[in-house]
């Protein structure tokens, strides 16, 4: 499912950021592979994976992954729905044009931690993510 476009929220003075950008949802593996192997930032909730496409195209792309490892299916499903929330709240302002992010959730973590804690992790790993790149 692809969330719809948020005008609103991007700021179009900041490098790499565009009013304009759009989201969409990574289904191919090795877009998910090309992802892991490029920037990532551990957080005690979650793993950030992110990459710079240098394609020329303004779309956001976000892609989800819990493991059999963080459970059964219920907790592996609650784990995603978060990662899911934590991503339409924080990367919508935050997010660069032309990137993807994995959100890889963590056994127990994901699903314990509060939200709000999830948030500061999501806006740290963000910063240290895009540190230097323009």
């Amino acid at each position: 499912m692809t969330p719809p476009e948020d005008r609103a929220n991007g700021t179009a003075d900041a490098p790499g950021r565009s009013p304009a950008v759009s989201f969409c949802v990574i289904e191919k593996r090795a877009d998910f592979l090309k992802a892991a192997s490029a920037g990532r930032q551990g957080t005690p909730g979650f793993l950030l994976q992110a990459r710079d496409r240098q394609d020329g195209q303004p779309m956001v792309r976000i892609g989800l992954t819990a493991s059999k490892k963080i459970g059964n299916a219920v907790l592996r499903n609650r784990a995603k729905r978060r990662l899911r929330a934590l991503a339409h709240k924080m990367l919508r302002p935050e997010a660069r044009s032309g990137w993807d992010y994995v959100l890889v959730a963590r056994p127990e973590a994901t699903v314990a931690r509060s939200f709000a804690d999830l948030c500061s992790d999501l806006a740290t790993a963000l910063r240290q993510v895009h540190r230097g790149k323009t």
